[in-house]
């Protein structure tokens, strides 16, 4: 939200309060007060009135800082409030001398400067960012003065504005369609069912991460405005309505370490289970289906060779006006237990769409009403809307009842064969309503997403256990990278479309979600065979794929034979290339780095691959380039280094940009230097022994480099198999220090390794 003018002025009607200096500070175990009124001191009489801003900086983990400041401190705080890590002690330094105080938590530190109250963060030695005069601020935008202040808070703002440097860029804040670099836009975190083609989006997170080796966390879910270089172009500017505003400052150095840090205050993603890996097939939303219908998808593809996993039954599985009743419409499902069943014989997973919103028609919607599980109006009647689903209203997750009933409604299914679910929607969420907790309606209209996908996600979680938990999720928030998957909701079925969705999944990636998916060939319309084979390329090079449409049915021998070759080729391979990713989707759970990186993320001194969004690392060592184009050119960029092609083994040098044509059962997929790629046995199932006869594919090795990598077995999460190389010239010692016989194919050359043994090969 802009409150200037230009660079000198304010907005006609509006007043910003900042503070002028520190007037006096309190400095306890964990925690710095300072006092700062808006208008300098000279004398006694300065003290008799005015607006004075409290600011509270605190460590609540190694490496971050929290800034709070108030106006008012008398107000009641209001709910919800994110989840975040438990605070700890013992880790903030201070020193204080007549002119600053400098607070640390590890390597990063702050600095303020008495007599201005500005405050200037530090990594290291490296200055940051800072925030200087007139960029914190108290916002008043109908303001006549102090006597005429009503006091009733509804044109009031805390401001901040911390700076950016020269070639600084700004990413993240969620699941942005908008242009990758954040730098020049105006973001408003807003949850919106608005597509993936406008500024819109499903997934709003107030957080932004800099190249420049920080981040910045705003601990609000109510809406946050974000200016980033648009207001003032040298600064982030973030407001948020109310009487106080607090933010986290991340240190790094690196873009990977803050978040690190990020999700160890948020949350880490959670690991999902191997056979989530494999392809998903749906329904489609509006298409006309029964039981035959869906067997013949499942044989179709099980005939044609293609390694399904996940079945997935959308809206239409209940009787239309009924949602969400949790009913098999028994019109075209009359025995769905025995479905259920036959679709686990053929080693397949059930997942099933599910919707919070809950129609009149539905048998759920009188249980609702009776029990009180439902978000009601300021006047005591249920809140309904007929945008969607007519006269439906909104089951209230802060309501413990109400969760017990929705989750029994979920129990019922997963025990019929059911495995996990669609949770699609959670964005259009009232701002006048009243819920169970008394929570504040504005604040519960990003928050409901996270209530309402952990709800389900704990369901799974008791009936099967953590290790088998897993939604696709259409809306998130903050935290919500705890309860994956999330895909990229509704795109068209077109190039631009791709392009935008891996846009949109990057953005999220750098927001802390460590995996993402996104509708293989388009959802809105029907994509040519050129569109859904490229597509599908793409798609079954993410952590997720599913194939899933609007009004046609996305199997690939309804749009022509070669597009079956092309879904079975990128879905054999990603079944091998298992032990990779599954290490790979490990560490994200481990560590909040996620599985599909912007190069920004892997190669952030590069200055090439600041804007770079239309290609992305998967995992640690695979560069993966997208072809966008019906010419079947793929362009694309090489950063520092040398680059094996995974399919040709052709090495190329790094910090060029290529152009080349390929064929559909082609994509630039390059295996960064020095860097191992583990490959499974299997390619018919994501699900096997990720430690059996695993072959090892080395990317270009240094002289004088050792490399390794290892694969983790899919239940236990124990490593099972692990390699080690060393170059000394053209002399290379292959080491296995765990597990059985493997093959390691070094510079084209496939060699044959025993249970720990040693070889030297010669190049």
């Amino acid at each position: 939200m802009k409150f200037s003018n230009g660079c000198w002025q304010n907005q006609e009607g509006t007043e910003c309060f900042s503070p002028a200096q520190v007037y006096f500070s309190k400095i306890e175990e964990n925690l710095v007060t300072l006092c700062a009124p808006t208008s300098y001191i000279r004398h006694r009489g300065d003290t008799l009135g005015g607006v004075n801003l409290t600011i509270r900086i605190s460590a609540p983990l190694e490496g971050v800082l929290k800034i709070r400041t108030d106006h008012y401190l008398g107000v009641q705080k209001r709910e919800p409030s994110f989840e975040l890590a438990a605070e700890k002690t013992g880790i903030m330094k201070v020193t204080e001398d007549d002119e600053k105080i400098s607070v640390m938590s590890g390597s990063l530190r702050v600095e303020i400067e008495k007599n201005t109250a500005s405050l200037t963060f530090f990594d290291g030695d490296v200055e940051i960012t800072s925030s200087k005069r007139k960029d914190l601020a108290y916002v008043k935008t109908d303001w006549k003065g102090l006597m005429y202040d009503d006091g009733l808070m509804h044109d009031t703002y805390m401001r901040e504005q911390l700076s950016i440097g020269v070639d600084e860029h700004i990413y993240g804040m969620g699941e942005r369609f908008t242009p990758f670099v954040k730098n020049g836009q105006v973001v408003d975190i807003w949850n919106e069912d608005g597509g993936t083609s406008t500024l819109q989006s499903y997934k709003n997170i107030p957080f932004y991460i800099s190249n420049k080796g920080y981040g910045v966390f705003v601990n609000h879910p109510e809406k946050v405005s974000f200016e980033v270089a648009s207001e003032m172009v040298t600064k982030v500017g973030f407001s948020v309505p109310g009487e106080s505003l607090e933010y986290y400052v991340i240190g790094g150095p690196t873009m990977k370490d803050v978040l690190v840090k990020y999700t160890d205050l948020t949350g880490k993603p959670s690991l999902p289970a191997p056979w989530t890996f494999g392809l998903w097939l749906s329904t489609s939303f509006t298409t006309n289906y029964d039981e035959k219908t869906v067997m013949s998808f499942v044989d179709g593809m099980l005939d044609r060779g293609i390694p399904l996993k996940v079945f997935h039954f959308d809206c239409f599985w209940m009787k239309e006006f009924s949602w969400s009743d949790m009913t098999w419409d028994s019109r075209v499902f009359p025995d769905p237990e025995g479905l259920l069943k036959r679709l686990h014989d053929k080693g397949l997973k059930v997942c099933v769409w599910i919707n919070s919103y809950i129609g009149q028609e539905s048998t759920m919607f009188a249980e609702g009403v009776e029990g009180g599980y439902f978000v009601k109006r300021p006047n005591g009647d249920v809140w309904q809307w007929d945008m969607w689903q007519p006269g439906m209203a909104l089951v209230d997750f802060t309501n413990p009842a109400a969760c017990e009933w929705y989750g029994k409604k979920l129990e019922a299914l997963m025990d019929m064969g059911v495995d996990c679910f669609k949770t699609d929607f959670g964005e259009r969420i009232p701002t006048e309503a009243v819920y169970f907790d008394g929570s504040d309606p504005y604040k519960m209209h990003n928050y409901y997403t996270y209530l309402y996908n952990k709800c389900v996600y704990d369901v799974i979680c008791k009936k099967k256990g953590k290790e088998e938990a897993i939604l696709f999720a259409r809306s998130a928030t903050a935290g919500g990278q705890k309860f994956p998957v999330h895909w990229g909701g509704d795109c068209w079925s077109d190039y631009v479309s791709m392009e935008e969705s891996l846009r949109g999944g990057l953005s999220l990636t750098l927001s802390g979600f460590g995996f993402w998916s996104h509708d293989i060939g388009g959802f809105e319309s029907t994509s040519t065979p050129d569109v859904y084979k490229r597509w599908c390329a793409f798609g079954l090079l993410s952590t997720h794929s599913r194939l899933h449409g609007s009004s046609s049915y996305r199997v690939p021998w309804n749009y022509d034979e070669e597009s079956v070759d092309v879904v079975r080729f990128f879905a054999k391979q990603k079944a091998k290339l298992m032990p990779y990713l599954y290490r790979n989707a490990y560490e994200t759970s481990m560590t909040g780095i996620p599985m599909m990186r912007a190069l920004v993320l892997e190669y952030t001194k590069d200055r090439n691959v600041a804007y770079i969004d239309k290609e992305f690392m998967l995992g640690d060592s695979l560069l993966v380039a997208p072809v966008f184009n019906e010419d079947s050119m793929a362009v694309y960029y090489l950063p520092e280094g040398k680059w094996t092609n995974f399919y040709t083994g052709e090495v190329k040098e790094g910090g060029k940009w290529y152009e080349e044509k390929c064929g559909y059962l082609s994509i630039p997929l390059y295996v960064k230097e020095n860097s191992i790629v583990a490959l499974g046995c299997q390619d018919n199932d994501p699900v096997y022994d990720y430690g059996k006869d695993v072959t090892y594919f080395a990317g270009a090795i240094a002289d004088g480099e050792t490399v390794s990598t290892y694969t983790i077995d899919g239940n236990s999460k124990e490593k099972v198999a692990a390699i080690e190389i060393h170059r000394e010239a053209d002399t290379y010692t292959v080491k296995s220090t765990l597990g059985g016989a493997c093959k390691v194919i070094l510079c084209g050359k496939c060699n044959d390794l025993g249970a720990g043994e040693t070889i030297t090969v010669q190049m």
